[in-house]
């Protein structure tokens, strides 16, 4: 399992760890990536995604998965998450007409 948010596409950085001395090794910055399950109003339906603590805050501004996959690119989002947000567009286009 790949440490990539599935909803920003954040991933890892590397970067310097300094010592006291000013000594610099490479080291890796991990994203915080949590388990989580979301619930989409318009297909009444979980998911369990694992997004970052970002992507969670992320979500409950804008105010649920839909809204936030809504406006998400799905040049960031993973198969999954793109898979999920085309079911919804699905969803909301047959409840409009």
């Amino acid at each position: 399992m790949s440490r990539v948010c599935e909803l920003t596409g954040k991933g890892p950085m590397s970067g310097n760890k300094v010592s006291h001395a000013n000594n610099k090794t490479r080291r890796r910055f991990l994203p915080n990536l949590n388990e989580v399950t979301l619930i989409s109003d318009v297909l009444a339906q979980s998911f369990k995604l694992r997004i970052s603590a970002a992507a969670l805050r992320s979500v409950d501004h804008r105010g649920g998965l839909d809204a936030y996959l809504a406006k998400a690119k799905a040049e960031e989002l993973s198969p999954a998450a793109t898979k999920i947000k085309k079911d919804i567009v699905k969803a909301q286009a047959t409840a409009a007409a």
